[in-house]
């Protein structure tokens, strides 16, 4: 296969930023001895693609399923991965799956950017799953910079880096995926390789190294959001189930740009959307004590349909399901407020109590009430 001459001008231009970011910041990096710098995650950056690119910034080792040198790549020389048989091709390489694994301080270039750690190719389904094996406080350094603003206040900062510490830890502990632990959207956590590093990034995992929020002696579901709209909700109001530490609570995130957004459709529109015909009325049947809505009618011209409010929030692509709706002349005006589900620590919130001068450890025990922050056992 041939390449274009941007995706040369892409792959070695990461590799450039890798070879600064390396000598800026890997190579005062000290590593620790442990439980949670032990723990490799596993983080699919594609899934049953028909094709995956991959490369490597310093000679790479490939290695069979069993572990078994089969061959390596020249550095800066991407291959493409594809599905064969019952297994995966890599180059001249054929086997059920595939590691390419670079050396030293290498980087891994896994379809469109670089990543610490290495690559497991396998096949799911008719094409090949890409898989970041990457040591979680290497993740991490990424994952703080995707989901949060760099700029922000250190304390906000390591606030969320302990929260996606312990998130991945206890998503990492599930059996629901044998290939993956984790994805690179917010369906788990956004993961964006080493675009996304930063220097206050870094310094934020690595001050918090190996610190997780704990209740009962277990590692919690961390769940958290942009902004919740002034208040976060009870856990079993939005999902299922109810945990002793994720209650609402009141949030400080009233300077958010997502504090109050608006969005408008016509009855028209609205009937495509959820079809039944020209939309007469858009009426909540249950909403939490906060507002947030959980059930919602839908009537039409040619009949009516109730959905969840995270169906509606996705169908009509709102930033939450906080919102209430009027009507006039044909037209429909969705008011709403927050971004994401509402649930445990709101990054605004974050940012805002850390410019004020609050601690991590702080804001982390306002929004995971009755939850410890717990240094892993070195």
């Amino acid at each position: 296969m041939s390449y274009s001459l941007s995706f040369w001008r892409q792959f070695l231009c990461g590799a450039r930023r890798f070879s600064l970011s390396a000598a800026l910041i890997l190579g005062g990096l000290t590593l620790w001895s442990g439980a949670a710098q032990a723990l490799d995650l596993r983080v699919a950056i594609t899934k049953g693609a028909g094709a995956v690119r991959v490369g490597s910034s310093t000679p790479g080792v490939v290695r069979d399923g069993a572990g078994k040198v089969v061959g390596s790549l020249d550095p800066l020389v991407p291959a493409t991965a594809t599905a064969r048989g019952r297994g995966v091709s890599l180059g001249n390489w054929s086997a059920s799956q595939l590691t390419v694994e670079p050396q030293g301080d290498g980087a891994v270039w896994i379809g469109d950017r670089w990543y610490r750690g290495r690559v497991r190719l396998l096949r799911q389904g008719a094409g090949v799953t890409a898989v970041n094996q990457v040591n979680i406080e290497s993740y991490l350094y990424s994952v703080v910079g995707s989901e949060a603003i760099p700029s922000w206040p250190l304390e906000a900062l390591k606030a969320q880096a302990v929260a996606a510490r312990t998130y991945a830890i206890y998503q990492s502990s599930k059996d629901s995926n044998r290939y993956y632990d984790l994805d690179t959207t917010t369906a788990t956590q956004v993961y964006k390789g080493l675009n996304a590093e930063y220097v206050s990034t870094v310094e934020a995992v690595e001050q918090t190294q190996g610190q997780v929020m704990t209740y009962g002696g277990k590692v919690i579901l961390a769940a958290f959001h942009a902004a919740s709209g002034g208040h976060t909700e009870n856990v079993e109001d939005v999902w299922t189930s109810p945990l002793p530490y994720l209650r609402g609570v009141v949030d400080y995130d009233q300077n958010a740009p997502v504090f109050q957004w608006d969005k408008s459709f016509t009855s028209a529109d609205l009937g495509r959307i959820f079809g039944v015909g020209a939309v007469q009325a858009l009426t909540p049947l249950r909403t939490t004590a906060r507002g947030r809505v959980v059930s919602l009618q839908v009537q039409g011209s040619r009949g009516r349909k109730t959905f969840t409010g995270a169906k509606v929030r996705q169908l009509l692509e709102l930033r939450s399901a906080l919102f209430t709706v009027s009507a006039e002349g044909g037209r429909f005006q969705i008011l709403g407020r927050g971004s994401g589900h509402g649930i445990g620590l709101s990054q605004w919130g974050a940012y805002s109590l850390a410019q004020q001068g609050i601690p991590y450890a702080q804001i982390l025990s306002h929004y995971y009430q009755n939850a410890a922050l717990t240094q892993l056992e070195r």
